[in-house]
């Protein structure tokens, strides 16, 4: 556990008293370490998952290169540039899930704060909201950064405004309803990748047949010999094998990102969940509010 000094107006009960953060954004968070410009909570920025890409494809194809000899080696190498952009989209889309397991790793250690007080009977309401607020600020560094966090501190912030728990409730689901719209977003890119791979797999494969079909036919304009025939025939059929390549190897790289698309936006729909418990029992179950609506006036008998 690092020790920072919290600024003042930073939230802490003694403004500049040194503090033991437990979680810092700017030294935890996978792309803000490195200075580059990070998404909100699990999403990515272009950069490190391009340069991860990048990385993956030039590492993929040191591989291939050793085994050029063999079939897998043939594959990238002697069929054309499609392979070359099915590698580059693959390991794009493995930077971002990588950057994304990455972060939601990090979002996950907010749900184990203790935020509240571990007084039993401590009660949340407008007076004592700041002491939470005062609690979260001096264990984070910028606690908007963290989803949970964000929610919670939104519904204290407006506490005084509030006159019902139902209200604080709508808030957090409102909140919820658009962390859950942001997830999905943020997955698109990657979408695209595993919808993109086999359409260049389907691209190469046409590519192929065109080139074997146009040279059969070329053969058959300058000669009737059968030897002749029967020869570019066998280079055709030869060709074809070879052109369902590049369809094998861009089916294969969406069938693998589409596995790991799938346990990870599984993992992130079960965060979401816990922090919507979290929300539920930390927050709301301990809330107790006045209630503002004016008392009710004297009976007045009618003549």
């Amino acid at each position: 556990m690092a020790t920072y000094s919290v600024q003042p107006g930073a939230g802490s009960e003694a403004s500049g008293e040194s503090v033991d953060l437990v979680l810092s954004w700017r030294r935890q968070d996978i792309e803000a370490r490195l200075g580059l410009k990070a998404g909100r909570y699990t999403d990515t920025g272009l950069v490190l998952p391009l340069a991860l890409g990048l990385f993956i494809g030039a590492l993929s194809y040191l591989g291939f290169f050793a085994v050029r000899e063999t079939l897998l080696g043939a594959i990238f190498l002697q069929r054309g540039s499609i392979p070359y952009w099915i590698t580059l989209f693959t390991g794009w889309a493995l930077g971002i899930l990588y950057v994304k397991y990455s972060k939601l790793k990090l979002q996950r250690q907010a749900l184990r704060l203790p935020i509240i007080p571990p007084a039993r009977d401590f009660i949340l309401a407008p007076r004592t909201a700041p002491l939470v607020l005062r609690r979260i600020y001096g264990m984070v560094d910028n606690p908007q950064h963290f989803m949970v966090l964000n929610r919670i501190e939104t519904a204290l912030s407006n506490l005084k405004n509030i006159g019902h728990i139902a209200d604080v409730s709508q808030i957090l689901t409102t909140q919820a309803a658009n962390d859950e719209d942001r997830m999905v977003s943020s997955y698109s890119l990657t979408k695209g990748f595993i919808w993109g791979t086999p359409v260049l797999g389907f691209i190469g494969t046409v590519l192929g047949l065109s080139e074997a079909i146009g040279g059969f036919g070329g053969v058959l304009t300058k000669s009737q010999d059968v030897a002749d025939i029967t020869l570019a025939l066998k280079k055709v059929t030869a060709g074809l094998s070879v052109a369902f390549d590049t369809t094998l190897v861009g089916l294969v790289a969406a069938l693998v990102l589409q596995f790991l698309l799938t346990m990870l936006m599984k993992k992130e729909e079960d965060f979401l969940h816990e922090c919507s418990e979290f929300c539920s029992v930390h927050i709301v179950g301990r809330m107790r509010l006045l209630d503002t609506s004016p008392p009710p006036g004297p009976a007045v008998e009618g003549h």
